[in-house]
Parts: C-alpha cells; structure tokens; sequence
C-alpha cells in the first residue's frame, strides 16, 4: 500500500471514521468568513477578527511553513435519539440538554493523544522527523473548508460539515505536515438541495442565508462562549437547552437517515442530560467534581448556572422556585444572581414576587439590581 493508505489505516484504527487529504493552499470560503467578521456575526469572540485570525486562515503555511499536505480526520461521537427533540421530563424534577458531543469524555482530552499517535506513526514510516502542527478545534483554521475540500463532505445550510455516509455528528482535526501525500478530490455537490428544515427548526433565527451564523443569537455560543448576560429577547428562545444545541443537526434528514446507525465507533455516554434544580446549588468545588472531564467545565460554574437559571425559568415548573429564590440570595455570583431574578419573573405567582422585592431591599450588585426590577415589571 501507498503511505497515504498506511496512514488512512491507522487513522481508522485509532478511533477516526473519516480522512482526507488536501493541499495548502488558500480555503475557498475565505471571503465568507472575512465578511462574516466584518458584520459583527462572531459575537464577542474577539480573537477571531485580530490580524493574526485572519492571515492564518488565508493561509495555511503561515501556521506551518514546511506544510505541503493538510490531513483531515472525523472523530464520530454519539448521536442523540431523535426523540430528544421532544424530551419528557417529571415535573418534579426538570433537566436540561446538552449538545451530544459533550456527553462523553471532553474531546480536547482524546482527540490530540490520537494525533500524536498518529504523527509518530507518520514519522517512523519514512524514517525521520516530520515538521507538523495539529489541531482540534483550537487553530487559526477555517476547518470545514479545508474538510471540504479534503473530501469528507459539503458545508451544510446548518454551517455543519455533513458526510453522505455519516451525517454531522462527528468533530474535525487537523494534521499540517511537512511531507507531500496524494489530494483526495475536493467534495464539490450541495446535497441541501431545497430543503430548509434546519433554518425553520432553529430556536432563535441565527442561521443566515450565505451558510453562517449570526454567533450573537446562537444557542451553542450563548451557552459555552458568551460570559455575560444573555440577552433577555433571546433567554425564552434557549429553552432547556444548558450547554450547547443540537437542534439544526438532529432535524436533517442526513442525521435521521445515518445518524442512529448502530455502529461500532460509537463513544460511551458519561454524563447524562442534567437535572436542573440539583445541578443550580452546585458548589465551585462540586461543579469541579462532576463535569471533570467533561465539555461543560468549558462553560464554567457560572455560565453553566447562568443557563440552569435560563432553562428553569422556560420550564414553568413553580418547583424550582425554593432553590432560584436561594440562588438570588446567596450564590457568590452576580451573573447567576441576575438571572435567577429572571427565572422567578418568568415563573411569576406570589412567593416569587415576594422574594424578589425582599432581595432588591438588600443586593447590591447594579446588575442584579436591575434583573430584579425587569422582573418585577418595574
């Protein structure tokens, strides 16, 4: 066999359902993104619209100069059931969702041990040190471009990299190296065709017409990027969902059609959807303890209760107010304070309304203060 094939081979044996190759040159949907900047659609995210950002995605050998083939992996994880769309719940105790890929082991953890194991495999069969730099989620990269063009399938209306075989519940990682493979065949159909059921299924309107989204009105970004106040027009539309979202994925036919195949890469679910009246008095120490390795601590125990706080408020569950009423008055966080005074608004009925104006008698916080006086219709 060939290198590359070598190379395919043990990519799959070490965990990865999808590779391609391609050559360094300038991504084709730079323009898309450099215009995505310039509107103000990535949110808050600042580091994406620096000098730097922006000439490394031009150009993919300022990240390594050396380059002369980019490999492309697909690291699958567990699809949800389709019918986490429609999630029962006991009134008594409500959960929220998060997205699937943050079910299992936190990727940031596996996936670059993998492409370690992967560049020494690299290195030993031709005998010598290869230049390289690799990447999971963390480069200055316009990865689905590169995955695109690597073979591995087309940019979605969702703004997701959908595989005709696997659908979209899978991650990207990158491998830039020194050496020269063969180009897979870039994957040129939109296979979309009219469908739109994405762009009607999304919770707040964010996906755009040109394949981008406004960041600023995205439930992911508002949940695991965002580390301020979510903007109370947008706080209805976040529904249960706590870290991330998987609404635009799980209504594609591609994912219904591929998705809940019974295959053997299959990652083993860790943490299960939470319980949200237990998970908003966690402790910075118990939130440590139960999202160890785990996507969520990404969030941080005041954004994740931040959006406990959100999802409580959506569920109308009047069982929740004893413990929001305890975080307004006694969580060491402002950010949580406030939307707990939210959450009571919303739930509304007369122990939630006396607990807020008990608190706006003492909170300090301007912030709060000001969470406390929306929800009181003041």
């Amino acid at each position: 066999m060939s290198l590359k094939n070598d190379i395919a081979v043990e990519a799959r044996r070490l965990g990865f359902s999808l590779f391609g190759v391609l050559e360094p040159n300038t991504p084709q949907h730079y323009e898309v993104y450099e215009r995505w900047v310039a509107q103000g659609k990535h949110g808050e995210m600042g580091y994406l619209e620096t000098e730097r950002a922006l000439a490394f995605r031009k150009d993919p050998k300022l990240v390594l100069a050396e380059c002369q083939s980019i490999l492309v992996v697909g690291w699958p994880h567990t699809p949800p059931g389709l019918s986490l769309l429609e999630m029962e719940t006991d009134r008594r105790k409500p959960r929220g969702r998060i997205a699937a890929y943050a079910w299992s082991e936190d990727y940031h953890d596996v996936i670059p041990n993998r492409l370690k194991e992967l560049v020494g495999f690299i290195e030993n069969h031709v005998g010598r040190p290869v230049p390289n730099r690799w990447y999971t989620d963390t480069g200055p990269i316009l990865e689905r471009d590169l995955a695109q063009r690597a073979g591995l399938g087309w940019i979605g209306k969702n703004t997701c990299l959908i595989n005709p075989q696997q659908g979209s519940f899978f991650l990207l990682a990158e491998i830039f190296l020194g050496i020269t493979l063969e180009p897979d065949i870039p994957f040129s159909a939109d296979r979309c065709g009219t469908c739109t059921r994405c762009i009607e299924a999304c919770p707040t309107a964010c996906i755009q017409a040109d394949r981008t989204i406004d960041a600023s009105r995205c439930i992911s970004y508002l949940t695991i990027e965002l580390k301020g106040a979510i903007a109370r027009d947008l706080r209805s539309q976040l529904g249960d969902w706590v870290f991330g979202c998987d609404v635009c994925q799980l209504v594609c036919p591609w994912n219904q059609r591929f998705a809940q195949q019974d295959r053997s890469d299959r990652r083993e679910i860790q943490f299960e959807q939470p319980y949200l009246i237990p998970d908003l008095a966690l402790s910075p120490q118990e939130f440590n303890r139960r999202f160890r390795g785990s996507a969520v601590k990404r969030a941080k125990r005041r954004g994740y209760l931040r959006n406990i706080t959100v999802a409580l408020g959506n569920s109308g569950y009047t069982s929740a107010i004893p413990q929001l009423v305890k975080s307004l008055n006694e969580d060491i966080e402002p950010l949580v304070r406030g939307h707990a005074a939210w959450a009571l608004g919303r739930l509304n009925g007369e122990p939630a309304r006396r607990s807020l104006e008990e608190a706006s008698l003492v909170e300090k916080d301007s912030y709060v203060l000001d969470e406390i006086r929306f929800a009181l219709g003041d």
